[in-house]
């Protein structure tokens, strides 16, 4: 458990809470298009402020062992594996080679960081 809260991994694991936040702050409202826009901005902005819960802290305690480019880069590649699984699953869209293929390079970027 102590491992767990160590600044090497529990801003990982907050980032990920995060984006799992703020993609249905972002995209969770295409499901419910009959509703006004209006609403889903609301909604979204509630939904975004506990995503800020997480992800403000996660990049303080993770500036510790990180620099604030590879947060930023750990923040995108979580971003793209939330949003894969979101997509999938909460949507029911499918995944294309050329979304993965897409994906794949940015993360490829990211390895380079």
């Amino acid at each position: 458990m102590e491992m767990l809260l160590s600044p090497k991994i529990l801003p990982i694991l907050m980032l990920i809470g995060s984006n799992v936040f703020m993609t249905f702050a972002w995209y969770g409202h295409l499901k419910f298009t009959s509703s006004p826009i209006y609403l889903a901005v609301m909604f979204s902005w509630a939904i975004a402020f506990f995503e800020y819960w997480l992800a403000v802290p996660a990049n303080r305690i993770g500036h510790q062992v990180y620099s604030a480019a590879e947060l930023k880069t750990m923040q995108e590649v979580i971003t793209l594996a939330v949003f894969v699984l979101f997509s999938i699953f909460y949507l029911k869209e499918a995944i294309t080679w050329n979304h993965v293929a897409g994906f794949a390079l940015i993360a490829g970027g990211a390895a380079l960081i």
